[in-house]
């Protein structure tokens, strides 16, 4: 069953937005009385479509009870990369539970986003939106704006916070996230193509991030992301 996100809430109906009203009625070719998912507030319900026109509106069948989020909040910060990679990262993170995306400017990315970062972080939220909504989440995870090194240094609200990094002195993920447990807030910095400069990662570390190992393999950055939200996606399940 198709799954949308609702805004608001009037009695005992929903209003979809103009986006899922189109994809409901031009993609889906759903006609009145069709029974779709509406997600509002992190909580489920079975709908049934009761108008079509101007947009979608859906009549509360049944309120469903499920988890399907894990129970970590997990925030990864994303050097900025080339579009198809930045996509599929995106996609792959929130199937796999991210909680938020932070794009990084790195001081090796090879994108500036100059004066785009609006419709940039538009685009992105919409990404994440659908990747929401194909992999059953209660929850779309929030692509915040552009960060600098100087803001990321000066972050505080997480209970743990990673530099991934392939020096010899970092840590294994196996060990540092063995005993992940509860609601704890985690921070992944992931570096572009070229890797951190001394300079970040002189920085970060000394503002209170842990120096982070992946394993022996060096990861593409697009991959480092994925890899590291199935091993707490994994962890979460035990």
């Amino acid at each position: 069953m198709q799954r949308y996100f609702a805004q608001e809430k009037n009695n005992n109906q929903f209003v979809l937005s103009s986006n899922d009203t189109y994809h409901i009625m031009k993609v889906m070719r759903m006609s009145l009385k069709d029974k779709i998912e509406v997600v509002y507030n992190s909580t489920t319900y079975i709908c049934e479509i009761i108008s079509l026109e101007p947009l979608v509106k859906v009549s509360i069948i049944q309120e469903l009870s499920e988890k399907n989020e894990i129970d970590c909040k997990v925030t990864i910060v994303q050097s900025l990369v080339k579009e198809q990679k930045m996509d599929y990262i995106l996609q792959k993170t929130t199937e796999l539970g991210v909680f938020s995306i932070i794009p990084y400017q790195a001081e090796r990315s090879l994108i500036k986003l100059d004066g785009k970062q609006d419709k940039k972080i538009e685009r992105w939220q919409s990404i994440v939106k659908e990747a929401a909504e194909q992999s059953k989440r209660n929850y779309i995870p929030v692509v915040e704006k552009v960060t600098t090194l100087s803001n990321l240094a000066n972050l505080s609200e997480y209970d743990m916070k990673f530099l991934c990094t392939v020096n010899e002195t970092s840590q294994n993920i196996k060990k540092l996230l063995s005993n992940l447990s509860g609601s704890v807030r985690i921070l992944f910095v992931i570096g572009p193509e070229g890797g951190f400069t001394e300079k970040e990662e002189k920085t970060l570390l000394e503002n209170g991030f842990i120096s982070l190992s992946l394993g022996n393999s060096v990861l593409r950055t697009e991959t480092a992301s994925t890899f590291i939200m199935s091993v707490i996606r994994y962890i979460d399940m035990e």
